[in-house]
């Protein structure tokens, strides 16, 4: 599993669309598998799921995507699962890394611009 975790200022709106744009147009196999939003007093959270086929695992990977603010405090977290082949451990893990990489550059760009 690979993770990326942080906290930072922006629109939660404009934050959620970059993300999902991003992840979608990163790979032609990227595909949203499920989504929740909900709305808790001043803070709002919305989860994504995606799912991409990695030619270099020969198998398919998960990126799930949590996206928590309140005003224009903001907190990500993303994650990938899947990707390996093998029954007992994870032997490959480069599927899972790579989805998270196509999603984690562009974003630390995006909140750096935005600033």
């Amino acid at each position: 599993m690979a993770k990326f975790e942080r906290h930072f200022r922006g629109d939660f709106d404009a934050v959620l669309s970059f993300c999902e744009e991003t992840i979608r147009g990163a790979s032609m196999t990227a595909s949203l598998e499920e989504t929740s939003d909900a709305a808790v007093g001043g803070a709002r959270v919305a989860l994504r799921v995606y799912e991409r086929y990695s030619l270099l695992g020969s198998n398919r990977v998960s990126l799930s995507l949590m996206l928590a603010g309140a005003g224009d405090e903001l907190y990500l977290s993303a994650a990938t699962s899947g990707g390996s082949q093998a029954m007992f451990f994870k032997i490959n893990t480069f599927g899972e890394n790579a989805f998270l990489a196509r999603l984690t550059g562009p974003l630390e760009d995006y909140i750096t611009r935005a600033r």
